[in-house]
């Protein structure tokens, strides 16, 4: 898995990483994202900062979840899933519909897993002795 000296110096670099490994000119992913050139230009030499909106916007076209873009531009910490996610997201051996579809399955998991657990966490205490009847 890629480690925080693995990614990206910046949000810029990041998006224009992703957008090489998907293999799209500037043009077409600032379409797909629904930004001008320039703007998107700006972002990737790091002299705009986008919001988490066009944050999100890009992410979708990307085909990459919105927290691993959030967590590359400093919007959120890098512990525990979003680390996942940003791991997953920054892997340049894995195409864009296997880094979407494992993060689909990950967060599939972690919700499956939290509602699983919250049965139990509120649930009264059981009595041995009745368990045994």
């Amino acid at each position: 898995m890629a480690t925080s000296k693995d990614l990206p110096q910046d949000i810029g670099t990041f998006i224009r990483d992703l957008r090489q490994t998907a293999k799209i000119s500037l043009r077409q992913l600032a379409d797909k994202a629904g930004v001008s050139n320039p703007y998107l230009s700006q972002i990737e030499r790091g002299l705009r900062k986008p919001s988490a909106e066009v944050l999100q916007q890009i992410a979708s076209a990307l085909r990459v979840s919105t927290p691993a873009m959030y967590l590359r531009a400093g919007l959120l910490d890098g512990e525990g899933q979003q680390g996942v996610l940003a791991a997953i997201a920054v892997d340049p051996e894995l195409t864009i519909a296997q880094k979407q579809s494992l993060s689909q399955i990950y967060e599939t998991f972690r919700n499956e897993n939290a509602r699983n657990a919250a049965p139990a966490e509120s649930a009264p205490p059981t009595d041995p002795a009745e368990e045994t009847k």
